[in-house]
């Protein structure tokens, strides 16, 4: 049903802005992929747990990170971003002490949880700094309808999307008939915002939520240590075996996608790139395509760097 979590995306728009001297001693992976967007992982991969207590989630989360195979230095790309359209790069950051540092501060990562309802789906990773926009997010892409009729057979797959921060949403990405009497089927968005639902008021922030939490003794949004354990487990042999390598990030421009060997990453398993967009229309004979293919110009591809 599945084809792919297609990404887990953590984006930010600025770039280290003075915080590089901290960023520099650990990069992208280490601060926002091994944690956070693992954490989503884990949420999305496990299974239903027995109640809402702390624990019953924890041990549903720990078996899905266990059922996660390390990830191998083929199935990631690493980035740092560089000078651009009056962005500055990592390395002008003047907290940076090493002119030369191989720090990376974006990273796409591809991993394998290896049981009965995961099998052979692909969980993609996302996460950079001095990108086109910032936002948090997770989308899930369906398989395409099989044995469907030639005329919509080229139609884009369907695609949940929960969108974490900013504007908190869900909406799904599906084919639409578009109206009128000739024959033409378009993707449209169905959306459901939860700023526009309920109050601002009634939405606390993360942190804000955590406090709480820590007050009344509830620790079912906090990492346990067997899960740090094996968090740790997936990620720290890629790290040392690029470390070992010396591999040095892929340059991207301020403002950018990300760097263009992401998108190799993507094609490999199938995809045009990471990132969504709503695609032109699939059939229609007379009128052609519509749309320019993204949702907006934040996601159309960025020009390699000189």
């Amino acid at each position: 049903m599945i084809t792919c979590v297609r990404q887990v995306i953590f984006k930010e728009k600025i770039g280290t802005e003075g915080r590089g001297g901290y960023f520099d001693q650990y990069g992208i992976i280490r601060d926002v992929m091994q944690n956070h967007l693992l954490q989503m992982l884990a949420l999305v991969a496990m299974e239903q747990p027995l109640s809402l207590g702390a624990e019953d989630i924890r041990q549903e989360k720990l078996k899905a990170l266990k059922a996660c195979t390390p990830l191998s230095v083929d199935d990631v790309v690493v980035g740092q971003y560089v000078a651009s359209s009056g962005g500055p790069g990592y390395l002008d950051d003047p907290s940076i002490a090493n002119r030369h540092s191989t720090t990376e501060t974006f990273a796409a990562a591809v991993l394998h949880v290896h049981n009965p309802r995961w099998d052979g789906v692909p969980f993609v990773l996302k996460a950079g700094k001095a990108l086109t926009e910032s936002k948090v997010e997770l989308r899930i892409q369906f398989h395409s309808v099989p044995g469907v009729v030639s005329a919509l057979s080229s139609c884009a797959a369907n695609e949940l999307v929960v969108r974490v921060q900013p504007e908190e949403s869900i909406y799904w990405k599906v084919q639409n008939k578009v109206p009128g009497l000739s024959f033409a089927v378009e993707q449209m968005r169905m959306d459901f915002n939860y700023g526009t639902k309920y109050k601002k008021g009634s939405m606390p922030e993360a942190y804000e939520r955590l406090l709480l939490e820590c007050l009344a003794a509830d620790h079912s949004h906090f990492v346990s240590a067997e899960e740090l354990i094996a968090s740790w487990r997936i990620f720290t042999p890629a790290l040392h075996e690029l470390k070992r390598l010396k591999r040095k990030p892929e340059p991207y421009p301020f403002g950018s996608r990300g760097p263009a060997a992401a998108d190799d990453l993507a094609k490999r398993y199938g995809m045009k790139k990471f990132g969504g967009g709503l695609t032109p229309y699939v059939y229609a004979p007379a009128a052609g395509p519509k749309e320019d293919g993204f949702e907006d110009a934040s996601e159309a591809p960025a020009a390699a760097p000189a």
